[in-house]
């Protein structure tokens, strides 16, 4: 059979994501972001196009004056509470939500998360973050962002407390409803996790029963050596912005190798690259609409959301500077990718105002349809996360001019196929995979260790 494309749309509950300034576009529905009527027509265009999810993304912090003129990712809504209204207007619509590992505890979190998987029939992933922003820290209470490393020891511990209470508290048949039987649920068949480590105690029960997926699909996006190592021990579908195929060929056969060795198969793991898509019916009218997007970018808004990005103030230096004037690595390599000659902060924000993250096509039907095929075929990678211009027309875009294309090409599906989200994904059940790190806390696992 021909490789499946994989396609989620990105989206933030905010007004401006990743690219700022378009929400002024007065096609844009951005603004409407505090309306739930927003997301239940955004998940039903996504579901008429067969997306296999939505991925709304999450950030705390934010705040600068920059940031809140342009609405770069604040103000911002939280992303989980929106899930449950488009789960009544869509079967088969997948949805990743976005939480850290730093500023939540996992004994609260997991309820919410069996919670949604139980409202949405299955249909539920989590984003596994851990944080980057100091003001984040500072609003929780800390004096400032956890060092790097030490924030992935905490997500370690994190995820094993998850495992615990969502695979291993409650026993397949704990519950039953069968005829004639008494009790709603066996209490010898639900256990205390009785954890207790560097981060983290939690002694009792999980409250939830056990839900269909028991673990939500679980995502991730770390793009340093750490973080693709949490990614390739724990995640089920990884992100990765890469703007070039190149850069993109080593970092999914990196992932893929350190999945391997960390004993599962590679293909267990989707691997899907940013892109942004600007078509029409034909190839003028995709250049003439991404000119018209050009005309409202914002490059104040711009620039506050790479300084988040990046982790520094770039409103420090001059826009007119050389980049190589900076202090920051992850800028001046980011430049090198895209050509040689002397950037400044302005050419580097205004080259990338809307392709901000991974690939960028603008073109017809077929000419998207041609690209996306080949960054699948020479790299490896499995899909795509679709960011909006504007939104929901970018997604309509795309779904009106460059699904059929793909459809007529065999290389992405007509129809959904029945279940959760996870065996949509992968085609073998709802459960997580005997090989991942998960399954050695189900309680017949530990039963035949002890």
């Amino acid at each position: 059979m021909t490789r499946q494309i994989v396609l989620n749309a990105f989206d933030m509950n905010c007004v401006a994501h990743i690219v700022a300034g378009t929400w002024r576009h007065p096609e844009s529905q951005a603004v409407r972001y505090k309306d739930i009527d927003y997301w239940l027509d955004l998940a039903k265009v996504l579901e008429r196009g067969l997306f296999d999810g939505l991925f709304i993304a999450d950030v705390y912090g934010g705040g600068p004056t920059a940031a809140l003129r342009s609405g770069a990712q604040v103000p911002v809504n939280d992303p989980l509470l929106v899930v449950p209204a488009m789960a009544t207007v869509t079967e088969h619509l997948g949805f990743g939500v976005t939480a850290a590992t730093s500023f939540e505890h996992p004994y609260s979190f997991a309820r919410r998360m069996s919670t949604l998987d139980h409202l949405t029939k299955g249909r539920v992933g989590w984003n596994i973050v851990t944080g980057y922003l100091a003001s984040a820290a500072q609003n929780h209470g800390l004096d400032t962002i956890t060092p790097h490393a030490d924030r992935y020891d905490i997500a370690d511990e994190y995820t094993e407390v998850l495992y615990k209470l969502w695979e291993g508290s409650w026993e397949d048949d704990a519950v039953g409803v069968e005829p004639g039987r008494a009790n709603y649920a066996d209490p010898a068949k639900v256990h205390p996790i009785a954890h207790d480590g560097r981060h983290f105690r939690v002694p009792g029960i999980h409250l939830c029963e056990p839900s269909p997926q028991r673990t939500p699909v679980l995502y991730q996006a770390g793009a340093s050596s750490r973080g693709r190592q949490f990614g390739a021990e724990n995640a089920e579908v990884i992100f990765i912005g890469a703007p070039t195929k190149e850069i993109l060929r080593e970092a999914v056969a990196d992932i893929r190798g350190r999945a391997a060795a960390a004993g599962r198969d590679p293909y267990d793991v989707k691997i899907v690259n940013g892109h942004v898509v600007v078509t029409g019916a034909t190839e003028q009218a995709a250049q003439a609409r991404y000119d018209e997007f050009r005309r409202y970018t914002d490059p104040e808004g711009a620039l506050a959301l790479w300084s988040g990005w990046l982790g520094t103030d770039l409103s420090r230096f001059d826009l007119d500077d050389p980049v190589a004037v900076t202090d920051n690595e992850f800028l001046k390599s980011s430049v090198e990718m895209f050509g040689q000659g002397q950037w400044t902060l302005r050419d580097f924000i205004d080259a990338k105002a809307i392709d901000a993250e991974g690939g960028f096509t603008v073109g017809s039907p077929s000419q998207v349809a041609d690209e996306l095929q080949e960054w699948v075929e020479e790299t490896d990678v499995d899909g795509f996360n679709l960011t909006n211009v504007i939104t929901p027309g970018s997604f309509v875009d795309f779904v009106d001019h460059v699904v059929p294309e793909l459809q007529r090409r065999g290389v992405y599906k007509t129809s959904y196929d029945e279940g959760t989200l996870r065996h949509k994904l992968f085609g073998r059940g709802a459960r997580l995979p005997e090989s991942h790190r998960a399954a050695r806390y189900r309680h017949a696992n530990q039963e035949a260790i002890r």
